[in-house]
């Protein structure tokens, strides 16, 4: 069985003031010879991945050169998006390519969404005990 790494959730305000707990993961994104660190908001009901465009820019990704558009839905609906694909690795977990729909908002979290963070990793929550853990997916492990 792989290893896997725990992480506590993280604490956050809603916009009234209420306390809540996040499941927010710290990982470094790499685009040729450009290396980000950022924290993304494991969720599992997004479909997609999406990556704030200020973070596309850091990365030196040219939004023009991305191709294709990508149509979010829900909440995200109406901002335009283009796909792109990064280096993503988490802690001492081996390296792994990641599918982003970025977008030209900075007024989104980057989110770790089923396409394709929860293909390649295993995620437990135990919200309760309030932490997560998170394992890569099996070799030869389905989709």
């Amino acid at each position: 069985m792989l290893e896997g790494l725990r992480f506590p959730y993280s604490a956050a305000r809603t916009d009234h003031g209420e306390a809540l707990l996040r499941a927010q993961l710290p990982l470094t994104l790499m685009l040729g010879s450009k290396t980000v660190q950022v924290v993304g908001l494991l969720d599992s009901g997004a479909d997609v991945n999406v990556l704030p465009h200020s973070v596309g820019i850091e990365l030196g990704a040219e939004w023009s050169e991305q191709a294709p558009q990508v149509r979010l839905s829900g909440n995200l609906a109406s901002l335009e998006a283009r796909g792109i694909i990064v280096s993503a690795a988490v802690g001492q977990l081996p390296t792994l390519r990641l599918a982003f729909a970025w977008t030209r908002s900075e007024d989104v979290p980057l989110i770790l969404g089923q396409v394709n963070f929860f293909a390649e990793f295993d995620v437990c929550f135990f919200r309760s005990q309030g932490y997560f853990e998170l394992r890569p997916k099996a070799p030869g492990g389905g989709t």
